[in-house]
């Protein structure tokens, strides 16, 4: 069985599909996209090992040719040389306009090549095969593509829509735990900004989840879907609601930076604990219970997931790095900072209101674990 999710757009709508079969039977869902027998597939070292012979096969098997190139995995390369690197070998294959080229991969792979796609012949079709919990449920939808600058997180990148997403659930088997966790943080965060019953459900089956219960996988990853494909529907260049969804983010890509987009921190890892400190910071202002960051924190816990800033390995910044780095976020509008924060679990709101004094007692107290 396939579930469907509908991206609604005035100018493009696209599907996105969600099952755990879908890699060995890719042929049947590119095939009415092809005007030409011919697709590219790029992808990176580690995907590349567990997945990409698989999609060839399918692919060669009913006539398309088939070219494929791979990157060095990890948010390191969500960079200008790689993009150059990309693009460069995307012109060597002769692509034209209405070719075909396959994202298959995490979500850097999603946002490098949904760019690359962007900006090549000012506009090339392109495929999502989000292999990655955290690109199943987040960044392979919205058309959201980018890379990542010297002075912060995907502050480089376009709004470019696919042809089609393809969330395989089965393909989340080959990843490890740390990264079914860090797809974890994007899971929650989706409950956390407008829907208290699926943070409920979520609690209810979030071990099920983490453990490999395929029809818990799916449900999951299509109710994040069918949020994600609501707010963009109605806002699809984040000028209002859609910023909802960067709940936790102004904190994490700080962090990420801070941390040098290493190991040290995944992206979804600094969700989690940015969502956290969004609902400390919500409580310290009064917007919510006290009870809520609580909930928050004891959810994430119990499953192991890192919540305080201190627990991130090695040295770590100060809190004035992070806020100085907080001030060169995306969401910066007439010199003032956007927080996502809350009014309670399920109900994410826009604020520039937070003192100075408030955040940054918030963020000592997560550098010390307080």
């Amino acid at each position: 069985m396939i579930n469907e999710v509908k991206v609604r757009l005035k100018d493009k709508s696209y599907d996105i599909k969600i099952s755990d079969d879908l890699l060995p039977n890719i042929e049947k869902f590119l095939a009415p996209l092809l005007v030409r027998p011919r697709v590219v597939v790029i992808t990176d070292k580690t995907v590349e090992k567990h997945h990409l012979g698989t999609v060839v096969e399918s692919l060669t098997k009913s006539g398309v040719d088939v070219s494929t190139f791979s990157i060095s995995p990890g948010e390191l390369s969500k960079n200008w040389a790689t993009l150059e690197i990309i693009l460069d070998w995307l012109l060597k294959q002769k692509i034209e306009r209405n070719d075909l080229i396959v994202a298959l991969g995490g979500g850097v792979i999603g946002d490098l090549v949904g760019f690359s796609a962007s900006i090549l012949k000012r506009g090339v079709r392109y495929v999502q095969v989000p292999t990655s919990l955290l690109a199943q449920v987040d960044s392979s939808v919205g058309g959201k593509t980018g890379i990542n600058a010297k002075s912060g997180k995907n502050l480089i990148g376009s709004f470019y829509h696919p042809e089609l997403v393809l969330a395989d659930v089965g393909a989340l088997e080959t990843l490890n735990q740390r990264e079914i966790l860090a797809g974890y943080g994007e899971v929650v965060k989706y409950g956390l900004l407008g829907d208290a019953t699926f943070f409920e459900w979520l609690e209810q089956n979030a071990f099920a989840l983490i453990n490999g219960n395929l029809s818990v996988r799916i449900k999951a990853v299509q109710k994040c879907c069918e949020m994600k494909a609501e707010i963009v529907s109605r806002d699809e260049r984040e000028n209002g609601d859609r910023a909802l969804l960067n709940l936790g983010h102004t904190f994490c890509h700080a962090l990420e930076s801070a941390t040098g987009y290493s190991d040290r921190l995944l992206h979804g890892e600094g969700v989690a604990m940015g969502c956290v400190l969004a609902f400390e910071l919500s409580s310290r202002l009064g917007m919510c219970s006290q009870e809520d960051p609580s909930r928050v924190r004891a959810h994430l816990k119990s499953l192991g997931i890192k919540t305080d800033i201190s627990e991130i390995d090695g040295d770590l910044p100060s809190t004035k790095q992070l806020i100085a780095l907080m001030a060169q976020d995306k969401k910066v509008i007439n010199g003032k900072l956007r927080f996502i924060l809350a009014n309670g679990i399920g109900h994410a709101v826009i604020t520039e209101d937070v003192p100075q004094d408030v955040l940054s007692d918030v963020i000592n107290g997560s550098l010390s674990g307080r």
